[in-house]
């Protein structure tokens, strides 16, 4: 089944870069402008060229498999709007990235995308999360309390050893186990969605240990929520807080 499986964040995100690029190129030359957009002029680029409506294909389509890809590009605002929530979410990104220096943080679209390798948090075949990471997430929690207009999602992910039942198994407790670290350091329940996928969403080769390795893992999503998305588009919304 694995070999039938490619990477649905994978999918979605060329579908996506494709977007950001011809939204880009129909921007410039109406512009006649040499200067490289950053991140933030890049998301507002998507939705004045049609990203927000590519966003909303993509994510009825791949939400409904939650993947944290999926739940960014579902909650994509686009245009002036996105603009404001990028530079909000490029703040936050810095934040996380002082504060986790183990995870790989990386900002997508109108959200942050982390991905932990299960080691980091783990021991082998355990859902208990190890005191030397502990620190790094109540780090985590303060900034997630700082901006309480976002959603978290978080999806457990494993390689194909083992069966299963048992990886899809210990994938949602170790998700379960994220979000109720997270919960008890001050973040609403309410923002909070874990979900553990087991061995069906990789993102490497598992014939090999480095796939392997990079396919147990723990990802994380941070999305503008509603009522942010709301703000946005009604002109409400800091970008300097």
């Amino acid at each position: 089944m694995n070999n039938q499986l490619k990477s649905i964040g994978t999918k979605s995100l060329v579908v996506l870069l494709t977007a950001s690029l011809l939204s880009a190129s129909v921007i410039t030359s109406c512009k006649s402008q040499k200067n490289s957009m950053n991140k933030t002029q890049k998301g507002a680029a998507v939705g004045a060229g049609g990203g927000a409506l590519v966003g909303g294909i993509i994510g009825k389509k791949y939400a409904k498999g939650n993947t944290v890809l999926g739940a960014i590009i579902g909650a994509t605002v686009g245009g002036a709007a996105g603009a404001v929530i990028g530079r909000r979410m490029d703040k936050q990104a810095e934040e996380m990235k002082r504060s986790m220096p183990n995870a790989q943080v990386e900002r997508v679209g109108e959200g942050i995308k982390i991905s932990f390798g299960s080691d980091i948090l783990f021991d082998v075949d355990s859902y208990e999360l190890k005191s030397e990471t502990k620190k790094q997430l109540i780090d985590f929690a303060q900034t997630l309390n700082k901006y309480e207009d976002t959603d978290i999602r978080i999806e457990g992910h494993a390689d194909a050893t083992g069966s299963d039942d048992h990886n899809l198994k210990l994938s949602r407790q170790r998700a379960d186990a994220v979000g109720s670290f997270l919960e008890a350091q001050g973040v609403k329940t309410s923002r909070v969605d874990e979900m553990g996928y087991g061995e069906s969403q990789p993102v490497a080769d598992n014939s090999t240990e480095t796939g392997r390795r990079k396919n147990r893992r723990v990802d994380i999503a941070v999305f503008a929520n509603k009522e942010m998305q709301r703000d946005a588009k009604d002109g409400k919304l800091d970008s300097t807080n």
